[in-house]
């Protein structure tokens, strides 16, 4: 059994931290948004070749893969990190900020990259692990439900490059830098959107009697549908049942033949889950049919919750605190935001992490959002430390 002094620490890693502050404002510069990431699988996959890992490139996609074993082990751990930016013009005047309009890393897939490269040199440096690492660096997780997670699955992800556990991270704004939120079970929300069209009958505005006028029937809707969560979900459990946008009319004195809702649903249960799509869809029915008129709706499964598994978060948590300091790892609420990590986490035991960003670091997907370089040192170091804690159990 290897010496605890002997795993990684946040003082073998700190002398990189320059060059880790280097690669996640280059790639902060240089963004590609999801399904564009060629540039930044490049230079993934040449710095990860240059340190001897067996590199494979597209994979569902710009996705990069990269193993390594040492020892005789026989355990393998893989580690991911996304690689894709938003499309949002960035406004937070840094000599770093984006160079490409209309784009930036307003998530964070910056520092997230940089932290799983800093971890893979390390690790390929020093060899202090007994077994195998598998580095999934993944295309298009901002890509909605056809991400880039079911992409690599679908390209064989498990088959071609098999691992026993798999973990993941995404940074937290308002937390401190280099602190970690872990929470066993559901973590972030299933995602799913509807898209309601409502058809009526259009005509003269000041005839209204000779019409059925959609954008009434889309304002009785809204209002019922706000009550699925009050009175049709047990309160005992999260959900969110939100209309994010209506489109019907162009002028002031015509009634519209038509009105387009389009809805966003989140829950942390799979029952919670199917009762949320039966009701809305049994509420639209009804109210639309009451008012005369027809409806289609297009209701589509997005990602599902991260559901992280009791042991593998239990052994991070661990890591975590001989890391940082049990003052510095704490329990995480549940989030509503969604991730396409949890395609990963519904074949193999994982855990999803969250790094703190700062206290005061703008939300994610804001146009003055950064990164936290105070926390890619620690992040590097968690996944490194980690990955030789697990293949020497």
């Amino acid at each position: 059994m290897t010496l605890k002094n002997d795993f990684a620490s946040l003082s073998d890693l700190e002398p990189m931290k320059a060059e880790l502050t280097a690669t996640r404002r280059h790639l902060h510069a240089n963004p590609e948004l999801s399904f564009e990431e060629a540039e930044t699988a490049r230079l993934v996959a040449e710095k990860l070749e240059a340190w001897g890992y067996d590199v494979t490139r597209n994979v569902g996609g710009h996705g990069v893969v990269a193993r390594m074993t040492a020892g005789s082990g026989k355990k393998s751990i893989a580690i991911r990190a996304d690689m894709d930016a938003l499309p949002i013009a960035e406004q937070t005047g840094l000599d770093y900020a984006s160079r490409v309009s209309g784009k930036m890393h307003a998530c964070g897939h910056d520092g997230h990259t940089t932290i799983l490269l800093g971890a893979a040199e390390y690790l390929a440096r020093t060899r202090r692990f007994n077994g195998t690492v598998t580095l999934i660096f993944q295309p298009a997780e901002e890509a909605g439900a056809v991400s880039g997670a079911p992409a690599m699955i679908a390209d064989g992800l498990f088959e071609r490059f098999p691992f026993d556990v798999i973990y993941g991270l995404h940074n937290h704004p308002g937390a401190p830098e280099g602190t970690f939120l872990m929470r066993s079970g559901p973590l972030m929300a299933a995602a799913d959107t509807a898209e309601i069209t409502i058809t009526g009958k259009g005509g003269h505005a000041s005839r209204p009697h000779l019409t059925i006028d959609p954008v009434v029937v889309a304002c009785h809707l809204v209002v019922a549908l706000q009550t699925i969560v009050s009175r049709s979900v047990d309160p005992t459990q999260t959900a969110v049942v939100t209309v994010g946008a209506i489109h019907s009319g162009e002028v002031s004195n015509v009634i519209p033949e038509s009105a387009k809702l389009l809805i966003t649903v989140r829950s942390f249960d799979p029952k919670t889950r199917e009762l949320l799509e039966a009701r809305v869809r049994k509420l639209t029915e009804s109210v639309v049919d009451g008012f005369g008129a027809t409806v289609e709706i297009d209701y589509v499964h997005g990602h599902p919750v991260v559901v992280n598994s009791e042991a593998e978060t239990e052994f991070a948590w661990k890591v975590a605190e001989e890391l940082v300091g049990a003052e510095k790892v704490t329990t995480c609420a549940l989030i509503p935001g969604s991730e396409d990590f949890s395609h990963f986490l519904e074949h193999k035991p994982g855990a999803f992490l969250r790094l703190g960003n700062g206290v005061n670091s703008a939300i994610l997907h804001s146009a003055k959002y950064d990164f936290a370089d105070e926390s890619l040192v620690a992040g590097a170091a968690m996944w490194a430390r980690l990955t030789e804690r697990y293949l020497d159990e």
